[in-house]
């Protein structure tokens, strides 16, 4: 059995500090041994520090990953744009485009979702690749968060819904759109522990979109995120918590570590959030990551306690 850790402990102060984690019996085995139809699933949130090298954050997602695998984990989640400097006008510069299928792979022209896929097989785990930048046939590019099954086959891609276009004065202005596409999908997909939703960042903050993966099933959401220094703070932990009390199910927000050097400063605070609105996990805003185990069956004795979706009325949830 896996050595008794702490949630403390769990949410550790870094790489390295996980990577000491191989000697507390963690073996990368188990989380290929997992792969059943238990409800029961080990989580870990990778936080990880992104620069200017797209090869380097690479590498950097790779050792992150290893290291969750060492840590028993079944389900690893990459945060947002953590191959690329987060900056409109780096998209188009570092984008790729994704391939429909792993048959369709050229690690030349595909080189993120290359690593997504053979770090995925290699480590028989659900990989959800956070987002990175995406371009189509046409040019356009998009906002692209890509999951990668054990047998290293893609079985998911979400496109980011809704762009992030804010202008706080005095404080922050960012402009997504000039440079991406919206996408248009919701989406979910199916693992032997349960049906799991993503979304990416500015989405979390459309509720709209969370109960249409709640009707699809999802019993965990799943937000890479890069929230900023103004909005981070105000609202990064309570829009997990609110989506997380909306839809009674789990919610994992995964940031990018904060960069001193980057122009856009990211909040951090990986956090993994309960369907009671509990936080499991969380973290600050250095490279680090937060391990938990968590059973989605919880999901329906909070569903079954407090019915909110048979108690609905929309017969007058009409706008006139």
């Amino acid at each position: 059995k896996n050595a008794k850790v702490s949630p403390q402990q769990l949410v550790g102060g870094g790489l390295s500090t996980v990577g000491a984690w191989s000697t507390a019996k963690f073996f990368s085995a188990e989380a290929k041994q997992a792969q059943s139809s238990s409800s029961k699933v080990k989580v870990a949130l990778c936080q990880i520090l992104c620069g200017d090298d797209k090869l380097k954050n690479i590498d950097t997602a790779r050792t992150a990953v290893q290291d969750a695998v060492k840590a028993g984990a079944n389900l690893v989640v990459l945060p947002e744009v953590w191959n690329s400097p987060y900056d409109t006008k780096c998209f188009p510069v570092y984008a790729e485009p994704i391939p429909d299928s792993a048959k369709d792979l050229d690690p030349k022209n595909h080189p993120t979702t290359a690593f997504l896929i053979q770090t995925a097989k290699e480590n028989g785990i659900y990989l959800i690749g956070g987002s990175y930048p995406e371009k189509d046939q046409s040019g356009k590019v998009y906002n692209t968060c890509v999951i990668v099954n054990p047998d290293g086959e893609i079985i998911g891609k979400h496109r980011k819904v809704h762009l992030f276009d804010i202008d706080v004065p005095g404080k922050i202005t960012f402009k997504e759109s000039d440079t991406l596409t919206a996408g248009n999908t919701s989406t979910t997909f199916e693992t032997p522990y349960g049906t799991i939703g993503v979304a990416i960042c500015y989405d979390i903050r459309f509720p709209e979109l969370s109960m249409i993966m709640r009707r699809e099933g999802a019993k965990l959401l799943v937000y890479p995120g890069a929230f900023n220094m103004t909005t981070g703070p105000a609202h990064w932990e309570l829009l997990a918590r609110a989506r997380a009390v909306d839809n009674q199910c789990f919610v994992a927000s995964v940031s990018p570590a904060r960069n001193p050097d980057a122009s856009y400063q990211a909040w951090g605070h990986t956090t993994l959030v309960s369907p009671w609105g509990k936080i499991i996990g969380t973290t600050d805003h250095a490279a680090s990551m937060v391990v938990a185990e968590i059973d989605l069956d919880d999901v329906e004795e909070v569903r079954e306690g407090i019915p909110v979706s048979k108690q609905k009325r929309s017969d007058i949830y009409v706008s006139p």
